[in-house]
């Protein structure tokens, strides 16, 4: 077999159901621009520089890459969708989006950055779907946008990348956010960001505090402040979505369930209050996972028997991860054919109402 041959052959082939990837990152030029004069201020962000800053500055393969194709939303993009064998993707505004931007900026960029990507999905309306990014900095502002994204603008969705200056949504400063998701019937993907100042240093000094470990440990917690704090006692209605086959909360669900449970009992934190439900309870009916990230059938299945076949969706994490092989490989899951299905379409055509 030659070269040709076999770069053929690990292309994905003809299948039954459509590929939806629903957790694909853009970000816009202009907003490159913006993160540049953050960097070169007098104490950015530790985990910011340790992200954007080596993607915007490294000349190695992997980070031109990363930063040449999240900016394109045409031609290039299709063309690595057509050669994966994706026949849409839900794209939302790479992390941290507008959330490392003081208040007004963020405000104002959110704007730009849902129109550009509105945009695209107008010019594309087969293959591209987008969410709605907001500026958490103010939720009144961010609560209208949600409004508008989804009314006005046609996007399906709302992306938040995870704290903002380490603070999370748990704080019920910022429940009018869920309270706009909520009323619009649109799901929140809570998408990883680099963990905070304050969580940041022991991760950092030994390389573990981007999408190997940190990412996870960092999202996983923020999905479990919501879930602690009462937000879905509160919005029983709320669906959010996390990714990277759920932040591992599904295999952590009996341990997360008793020890709530003790440690309500024991009066041990003041912040800690009874809830209407276990925690294994709230992931199973208000959140929906993913795969991104982790193309790994016995977590797929294990998560799909824990959560159910019709709350686990498939997504790659392009450009982050760019791997067809994997498209293959998920192809061929020892899977009855309405499971699989709805795995990699008929999920995300419910969740993102594509129908």
């Amino acid at each position: 077999m030659n070269q040709a041959q076999a770069a053929a052959a690990q292309r994905p082939g003809k299948v039954d159901y459509k590929r939806i990837a629903t957790e694909e990152a853009f970000a816009p030029a202009e907003m490159m621009e913006i993160y540049k004069k953050i960097l070169a201020g007098p104490d950015p962000d530790p985990g910011f520089v340790s992200l954007l800053g080596f993607y915007m500055s490294s000349q190695s393969a992997r980070a031109r890459h990363i930063i040449e194709y999240l900016q394109d939303l045409g031609e290039k993009r299709l063309a690595h969708m057509d050669e994966a064998g994706i026949d849409r993707q839900i794209i939302a505004l790479t992390s941290p989006g507008v959330q490392i931007m003081d208040t007004d900026t963020a405000v104002s960029f959110a704007k730009i950055a849902n129109d550009q990507l509105a945009d695209a999905v107008r010019r594309h309306p087969d293959r591209f779907s987008g969410m709605v990014a907001v500026a958490p900095q103010n939720p009144q502002e961010a609560a209208k946008e949600i409004e508008r994204g989804i009314r006005q603008l046609g996007l399906t969705g709302v992306i938040i990348n995870s704290h903002t200056h380490g603070e999370y949504l748990s704080d019920p400063k910022f429940w009018e956010i869920f309270e706009a998701a909520e009323a619009n019937d649109t799901p929140i993907y809570l998408h990883p960001n680099t963990p905070p100042r304050n969580m940041i240093a022991p991760l950092r000094e030994c390389g573990l505090d981007g999408a190997i470990y940190g990412f996870g440990v960092e999202t996983g917690m923020h999905a479990l402040r919501i879930i602690t704090a009462g937000v879905f006692d509160r919005f029983p209605k709320l669906q959010m979505i996390i990714g990277h086959m759920g932040e591992a909360l599904p295999f952590w669900a009996y341990r997360l369930d008793y020890m709530h449970t003790a440690t309500v009992r024991s009066e041990r934190y003041e912040c800690m209050k009874p809830l209407k439900k276990k925690p294994s309870d709230y992931l199973k009916e208000n959140f929906i996972i993913t795969n991104s990230g982790v193309a790994w059938e016995p977590a797929i299945k294990f998560t799909q028997d824990f959560m159910g076949a019709d709350r686990v969706m498939y997504a790659m994490d392009y450009p982050y991860q760019h791997a067809i092989d994997e498209v293959v490989q998920l192809d061929g899951m020892d899977m009855a054919p309405e499971v699989k299905q709805a795995f990699f379409q008929t999920n995300a055509e419910r969740v993102f109402r594509l129908r």
